[in-house]
């Protein structure tokens, strides 16, 4: 494949953009009937498995999160999905989109974050209505785990 043809992927393929690569394990939380289905289906398109689902007992590759601003403490959320992976692997945080139901502010995100010792490395408009927050441990703080 061209150099071309992968960069016109990244764009089209909501999977690639996220950066996900074949065979990792992807560990979903949050799952509710208002999730993205055809940005999960395009995960597990380039992962070649199903997304694992909150009862997975190993250590995961990345978190897709969920979360909906009626869904509880999103600090608390962050800290339990970084138990769930290993130091450096990303923590795809998904919230609604400005004015839907459960939008959370971009605010409350950065200091949640912050709390949990992540740092937001990219935001994409991962869906029809959500957006994606690339979220890891610092590099600095990496070694102190």
């Amino acid at each position: 494949m061209s150099a071309t043809a992968d960069h016109a992927e990244e764009r089209t393929n909501p999977a690639a953009r996220l950066g996900f690569q074949p065979e990792q394990v992807v560990q979903e939380i949050g799952y509710d009937d208002d999730v993205d289905q055809e940005l999960r289906e395009s995960i597990e398109e380039v992962i070649g498995s199903e997304l694992v689902d909150e009862e997975y007992d190993d250590v995961a590759d990345a978190v897709l999160l969920w979360f909906r601003d009626e869904d509880g403490d999103l600090t608390d959320a962050l800290v339990d999905a970084l138990s769930l992976v290993d130091d450096g692997a990303p923590v795809w945080l998904l919230t609604p989109k400005t004015g839907r139901d459960g939008y959370v502010e971009p605010s409350d995100i950065n200091d949640a974050a912050q709390t949990a010792g992540l740092s937001q490395t990219k935001s994409i408009n991962a869906g029809k209505d959500w957006t994606g927050n690339r979220l890891v441990t610092p590099k600095a703080a990496k070694g102190k785990r």
